[in-house]
């Protein structure tokens, strides 16, 4: 039987590592999803086609960013199915992802791509040199999807750090099952004998087959007394 602190702290490490599975997911869909949303719009003048509306996604801007999507959803398995060094090693991978995730979206936020990379990154064909040939007609302009992203990597960020603080302090998957139970003392077989011997018992002799000094159970010895009979 267990104590109730040793029950009481395997059950709040249970709950953190479940807290912190969601918080990888959280990150995850948040990374993934802003991927998928426009971030910067704009609208370039081409000779041909006049003002061309143009657009990029966060997975066109930092196709990183996608990556480190799947390697948050990968954390979350593998750290219910590790523990000890390999917990924290886990953790620094994903801290160091989160870390360098939130960095790209940062960048991207604060300098945005011009109009001839949003162009090309759309399709749109240019003037000959590869460039806008007439002023665009309207600035880029930034939407709130980067924000989305940079929220996933601070949740990616922060999971690994506590993967790797807490990392003795999270139970393992099947740790419950693969725990040895009370572990019976190694009795060496010769000592042993000669135990049975000091105490003046016969130690090839299995104490559950009933011999003993009156011969096997329900026949009685020759020193036995036989039974008296009630009168």
């Amino acid at each position: 039987m267990s104590a109730p602190g040793s029950t009481t702290a395997t059950a709040r490490g249970r709950r953190l590592l479940i807290a912190l599975c969601a918080v990888l997911a959280g990150g995850a869909l948040a990374l993934w999803g802003s991927g998928q949303l426009t971030w910067f719009t704009g609208v370039v003048s081409t000779p041909a086609r006049g003002d061309v509306a143009v657009s990029a996604t966060g997975a066109q801007v930092q196709p990183a960013l996608t990556g480190v999507a799947l390697l948050a959803v990968a954390a979350v398995a593998a750290s219910v199915a590790v523990s000890g060094v390999a917990r924290r090693v886990l953790g620094l991978i994903v801290a160091l992802a989160g870390l360098a995730a939130g960095g790209a979206a940062l960048a991207t936020v604060m300098a945005a791509p011009s109009t001839d990379r949003l162009a090309a990154l759309s399709g749109v064909t240019v003037g000959a040199g590869g460039s806008v040939t007439q002023p665009p007609a309207e600035v880029t302009h930034t939407t709130a999807a980067p924000w989305l992203a940079l929220l996933g990597a601070v949740l990616v960020l922060v999971a690994g750090v506590v993967l790797i603080v807490r990392a003795g302090r999270l139970p393992r998957l099947g740790s419950r099952y693969s725990a040895p139970g009370a572990r019976r003392p190694v009795v060496d077989p010769e000592r042993a004998a000669w135990q049975e011997l000091d105490a003046g018992r016969d130690p090839t002799v299995d104490p559950g087959d009933g011999i003993g000094a009156g011969g096997p159970a329900g026949r009685a010895g020759p020193d036995d007394e036989p039974p008296t009979r009630a009168v």
